[in-house]
């Protein structure tokens, strides 16, 4: 059995598929933790974009898509130190990490 060869659509199908677990975090977790989970596969499946449509439609500048990709990988580490920090802060002031909670941070 020979398989055809994986184009672009099926990276574009994983990254939908990805978007879309990660939008489904995001929407449906009242964790903080379970919700920057979601954000972060959001963030890769961008990543997947970036670099399969970097080498599809222009294999002569292959890099492109990859140094995108790492800025998004390094905005994603800034992403996820902020916002443990922020969750950090807030379950040492309630003791919880429900995000229903999150106005008692107001002052």
């Amino acid at each position: 059995m020979i398989l055809p060869p994986v184009g672009l659509l099926h990276y574009l199908i994983l990254s939908v598929c990805l978007f879309s677990f990660g939008l489904l975090a995001v929407i449906t977790r009242r964790h903080a933790i379970g919700i920057l989970l979601g954000i972060e596969l959001m963030l890769n499946s961008a990543n997947l974009n970036l670099v399969a449509f970097s080498h599809f439609l222009s294999p002569d500048t292959v890099l492109d898509g990859q140094v995108f990709a790492l800025m998004v990988i390094a905005l994603a580490a800034c992403e996820a130190a902020v916002g443990l920090a922020i969750i950090l802060r807030f379950y040492r002031q309630a003791a919880v990490t429900d995000v229903a909670d999150a106005k008692l941070l107001k002052w």
